[in-house]
C-alpha cells in the first residue's frame, strides 16, 4: 500500500491520462508497472459485503426478474435508491418461518438470478424496494429512486394541514394530477384502441401471443402505438401582460414523516402476521400498504403480502402455507395473480412502463405458476393488469396501405402488459404534449428575430422555442447557456419564464419543488402554472409520472422545452419520457453544438461515443491512480480528497465529490464514506450516527439525492443545512433517508457538479460499469478528475460495448399515433 506521500504524487505528478484502449492514464510513479486488475479482499465478485442473496447484480439482466430473484443493490447503482439505505443492498429474508423450501417441482425459492429487465437508477439513499429485511420494508419511504425506489409512502393530504413537507406536498401534488388523469381518460369519446382486440381472456391473449411469436423478432425498443383519439385543440388563449419582477423564493417546507396507519389497523394486521409466523415489524407497512382492510386482505390472499416493499415470493409462499395449509400451492390463482402484479413492480424498479406478454408468461412460469398464459389471462380479465395490442409497424407504413386490404390483419404485433398507474401516465403525459403542439398557434414569432441574433450560441433554440410550443434541446454541461439564454429572450418579449432542474441550480427552481408548489410560479384557478414558457433541464431525469403531473400543469397555448443530454444515466422512476420523445421526432429538435471545455470535456465527448481516448492534460485536470484492491483504493481516495487535491489544485475537501458505483462491497459508498468521516469529520455519531458538519445527501422524495449538510439534532429531528435553507428530517426517518455524502453513486450524482471529482473503480466493480455510467461520473467534474482505477481494461471495453439496458415503454408510440391522426384530421 502507497503511502501518503505516494499517493499525493500520485496526484499532483500524473499529468497525461491513457491512449487508446489502454486503461485512461499514466501509474503513478511510485506503482508497479503494470497494476493488476483489482479484487476486493472477500473475494465478491458483484455482491457487496454486507448483502445476504439479495445482491444480484443488474448488468445482463433479463426483461423481468428470474425465479425467486433477489433485487440486491447492485454494484452498478442500477437499482433505484429511494430511501437513504435501501434494500438495494439485500439484507437477510426477514423469517425462517417464511423460508420454507418450495413444494416439490416448485422453483420458488431457487437461486438468486439478476435483476428485473433494464437498469433502474440507485438514485436515493438506499431503498427498501429490493429485497432487504422488514427494516428496509418499514423504513424506507421511496424508491431506490422510482421508488424504495419507486414507490414512496403516500404522505399528505393535500393543502388542508396548516404547514405540509415538501415530500407531503410533492405526494399531495401528484396524486391530485393522477386524478386529473384519471378524468381525462373518463371524458374520451372513445376507448384507447390498445388492447381493443383482446378480451382478456386467455384464448384471445394466447391468440395475440402466438402472433407475435409467429412474426419478426420485436426490436430492442419498441416504439409504435395504436391511434388515440385527439381531441379538438381550444382556441389560443389571449395575449398575455408583461411577466410581473421575479419574486424571492418561498420557505422551503420542513420534511415530516408521513401520516401513519391507525394502531386499531396495525395490531389487527399483526394478528394475521403472528398466525403465518411473519415478523411483527411488517404491520405497520403491510396496513399503510394495503388500506383500511389490510387483515381482512391478507387472511384471504395472504399473497398480497407481495404488495410490501421488500417482500420476496418464497417468503409470501411461506406465510401462505403457515395460513391456509397444504392448500397453498402454485397453482393458486391468488398467488398467480399477486405475482403478475408483483413482476411488474419489480420491473417499473427498473424502467420500464409495461413487459411484452411472453416475456411476463415465462417469469410466470419461473415462479412455478402453471399454465402461465391461462394465469395471465385471468389477471387480465380481474383487472389486476392492463393490457396492450400495438402493431409492430411504422404509423407512415400503416398510412399507406390501402384502405380496402387485410393488411391490419396481417400486420405484427406485440401484446404489451403494464399496471394502471403507469398506462395512465404515458396516455395522460402523450395527450399533454400533442395538447401543447395543438393549442400554439406561434403568432409573433417574427418578432423573436432581433432575440436569436443576440443570444449568440442559443440563436437556434430561441428561434425554435418561438415558433413551436414544444421544442426538445440536447447537449453536454456547456450547452445548459443556450436554455439560459432563451430564457433572457423570453424575459425580453414579456413571457412569464421558468427553468426548472431536476437538482439545484442557479437561476432555476427543482422540479420536485415546482410541483409541490414550494417553488416557482403559482398555479392558476385551473390548477395549472401561470406561466408562458416553462425550460425543463436535465430533462432525462423525468419519469413517466412527474413528466405527466409536470406537462399536465402547463397551459394551453405556452411552450414547453425539455433539454438535457441525453447520454447521462436515464431517470430513477419508470420511463424514457426524454429518449421516447426524441425517438418520436413529433417535435423539432436543437442539437447544440457547443462542445464541453477542456481535457474533461475532451475526455467525457470521446466516451459519448464509446472511445475512451488519450487526452492531453498539461494542467493535471485528469489523473489515474492505480490500486491493487480496494483497501489501497479507500486509502487513495481518503488522500485525494483531503491532501492531494486541496493541495496541489486549491480546491477545499468540500469541492471534492467522491462517485462509486454502489453503496455496498468493500470499497462502496458505506465504507468510502466511513473513511473520509473519520478523516474530515471525526465524531461519535451521536445524532443517529451522524454528527454537525458531516456531509449527507438528503432524500425527501422517491427519485431525488438533494446534498446537504449536519447543522444538529433535537427533539424534532435532524437538523440539515439544504441548499441555503433549513430541514428538519424526524427522527424515525433520520436511518431511511439521510446517508454521508462524500461519496455517492453516480444516479445520485446526476444533475451536479463540482469543481473536483474523484471517480472510484474497485476491481468488484467491474459488472457495473456502462458506457453512461461512466459518461455521467466523469462529467460531474468541472476543473480536475481522478480516476481510482482497479478494474484494468474493463474501463474501456465498458465505454465501448456495454450500452444503456433498453426500456419497455410506450410513450414514443403513444406520441407518433397522435401525430398522425393530427395530420387526419381536417384543417
Amino acid at each position: 500500500m502507497s503511502t501518503d506521500r505516494d499517493t499525493e504524487a500520485a496526484a499532483a505528478e500524473t499529468p497525461t491520462p491513457p491512449a487508446g484502449q489502454e486503461p485512461p492514464g499514466t501509474p503513478a510513479p511510485d506503482a508497479p508497472a503494470e497494476a493488476p486488475a483489482a479484487s476486493d479482499g472477500d473475494g465478491a465478485a458483484v455482491a457487496p459485503a454486507d448483502t445476504g442473496p439479495a445482491a444480484a447484480g443488474g448488468e445482463g439482466a433479463p426483461s423481468v426478474p428470474p425465479a425467486d430473484e433477489d433485487a440486491g443493490e447492485d454494484l452498478a447503482g442500477k437499482g433505484h435508491a429511494g430511501g437513504a439505505d435501501s434494500g438495494r443492498d439485500g439484507g437477510e429474508p426477514y423469517g425462517t418461518a417464511l423460508d420454507n423450501p418450495a413444494a416439490p417441482g416448485h422453483p420458488v425459492g431457487g437461486e438468486a438470478g439478476e435483476d428485473p429487465a433494464g437498469s433502474g437508477p440507485d438514485d436515493g439513499a438506499d431503498s427498501g424496494r429490493g429485497g432487504g429485511g422488514p427494516q428496509d420494508a418499514a423504513g424506507g419511504g421511496g424508491p431506490d429512486a422510482p421508488a424504495s425506489d419507486g414507490a414512496g409512502a403516500d404522505g399528505g393530504t393535500g393543502g388542508e394541514a396548516a404547514q405540509l413537507s415538501e415530500a407531503e406536498a410533492e405526494l399531495a401534488a401528484q396524486r391530485y394530477e393522477r386524478e386529473r388523469i384519471a378524468r381525462r381518460k373518463a371524458e374520451r369519446q372513445a376507448p384507447v384502441e390498445a388492447g381493443g382486440k383482446l378480451s382478456g381472456k386467455a384464448a384471445d391473449l394466447l391468440a395475440a401471443v402466438r402472433a407475435v411469436e409467429g412474426g419478426a423478432s420485436a426490436p430492442a425498443y419498441f416504439d409504435d402505438a395504436p391511434a388515440v383519439p385527439r381531441r379538438p385543440a381550444p382556441e389560443a388563449p389571449a395575449a398575455r401582460a408583461a411577466e410581473p419582477a421575479p419574486q424571492p423564493p418561498r420557505p422551503r417546507p420542513e420534511a415530516a414523516a408521513p401520516a401513519a396507519p391507525p394502531a386499531e389497523r396495525v395490531e389487527a394486521v399483526r394478528a394475521v402476521l403472528a398466525r403465518g409466523g411473519a415478523p411483527a415489524e411488517l404491520a405497520a407497512p403491510a396496513a399503510a400498504a394495503l388500506g383500511e382492510d389490510a387483515a381482512e386482505q391478507l387472511a384471504e390472499d395472504p399473497w398480497r403480502l407481495l404488495a410490501v416493499a421488500g417482500v420476496r415470493p418464497n417468503q409470501a409462499d411461506g406465510f401462505a402455507r403457515a395460513l391456509l395449509g397444504p392448500g397453498a400451492g402454485p397453482d393458486d390463482e391468488r398467488r398467480a395473480a399477486a405475482l403478475t402484479g408483483w413482476l411488474l413492480e419489480q420491473a417499473a424498479l427498473k424502467g420500464h412502463t409495461a413487459l411484452e406478454a411472453p416475456a411476463l408468461e415465462s417469469a410466470l412460469a419461473g415462479y412455478g405458476v402453471p399454465a402461465p398464459a391461462e394465469a395471465l389471462g385471468r389477471a387480465i380479465a380481474e383487472g389486476v393488469v392492463l393490457v396492450f395490442h400495438e402493431s409492430v409497424a411504422e404509423p407512415a407504413t400503416r398510412a399507406a396501405q390501402p384502405a380496402d386490404s387485410d393488411a391490419d390483419a396481417e400486420q405484427p404485433v406485440r401484446v404489451l402488459v403494464g399496471l394502471e398507474g403507469h398506462a395512465l401516465a404515458e396516455e395522460s403525459l402523450a395527450d399533454g404534449l400533442a395538447r401543447l403542439t395543438g393549442t400554439f398557434t406561434g403568432e409573433g414569432a417574427a418578432a423573436w428575430d432581433p432575440s436569436a441574433d443576440g443570444a449568440g450560441v442559443g440563436a437556434e433554440l430561441v428561434r425554435a422555442a418561438a415558433a413551436h410550443g414544444l421544442v426538445v434541446h440536447t447537449g453536454g454541461e456547456a450547452a445548459r447557456a443556450e436554455p439560459l439564454a432563451l430564457a433572457a429572450a423570453a424575459r425580453e418579449h414579456g413571457l412569464r419564464t421558468c427553468l426548472a432542474a431536476h437538482a439545484p441550480a442557479p437561476g432555476a427552481v427543482t422540479v420536485a419543488g415546482l410541483l409541490a408548489g414550494a417553488e416557482g410560479p403559482d398555479r392558476d384557478a385551473d390548477g395549472r402554472f401561470a406561466l408562458d414558457l416553462l425550460v425543463v433541464l436535465d430533462a432525462p431525469q423525468l419519469d413517466v409520472e412527474t413528466a405527466a403531473a409536470l406537462v399536465e400543469s402547463v397551459p394551453d397555448g405556452a411552450r414547453l422545452v425539455l433539454s438535457g443530454d441525453p447520454g447521462v444515466l436515464g431517470s430513477a422512476g419508470p420511463g424514457r419520457v426524454f429518449a421516447d420523445v426524441l425517438a418520436a421526432r413529433v417535435c423539432p429538435q436543437v442539437a447544440s453544438r457547443l462542445p464541453d471545455p477542456g481535457p474533461i470535456g475532451e475526455l467525457v465527448s470521446g466516451i459519448g461515443i464509446g472511445e475512451l481516448n488519450q487526452v492531453e492534460a498539461p494542467g493535471r485536470e485528469v489523473v489515474i491512480v492505480p490500486v491493487r484492491d480496494a483497501g489501497e483504493a479507500v486509502h487513495r481516495t481518503v488522500q485525494l480528497v483531503a491532501e492531494s487535491v486541496p493541495r496541489a489544485f486549491g480546491i477545499a475537501a468540500d469541492g471534492v465529490q467522491v462517485i462509486t458505483p454502489g453503496h455496498g462491497g468493500s470499497a462502496g459508498t458505506r465504507a468510502l464514506n466511513a473513511a473520509l468521516k473519520e478523516r474530515l469529520n471525526p465524531g461519535p455519531g451521536r445524532f443517529g450516527g451522524f454528527d454537525p458538519g458531516d456531509r449527507v445527501v438528503h432524500v425527501p422524495s422517491p427519485g431525488r439525492a438533494v446534498p446537504a449538510r449536519v447543522v444538529s439534532a433535537d427533539a424534532a429531528g435532524l437538523q440539515l443545512d439544504a441548499a441555503g435553507g433549513r430541514v428538519v428530517v424526524p427522527k424515525e426517518l433520520v436511518e431511511s433517508r439521510v446517508r454521508h455524502g462524500w461519496a455517492v453513486t453516480a444516479h445520485q450524482a446526476v444533475g451536479g457538479r463540482w469543481p473536483a471529482v474523484v471517480v472510484v473503480l474497485p476491481g468488484d466493480a467491474v459488472p457495473a460499469l456502462s458506457r453512461d455510467w461512466v459518461y455521467t461520473a466523469f462529467g460531474r467534474a468541472e476543473r480536475h478528475l481522478s480516476v481510482v482505477h482497479g478494474v484494468d481494461q474493463a474501463l474501456p471495453r465498458a465505454v465501448a460495448e456495454v450500452l444503456p439496458k433498453p426500456r419497455t415503454t410506450r410513450l414514443a408510440g403513444l406520441l407518433r399515433s397522435l401525430a398522425a391522426a393530427a395530420q387526419e384530421q381536417p384543417e
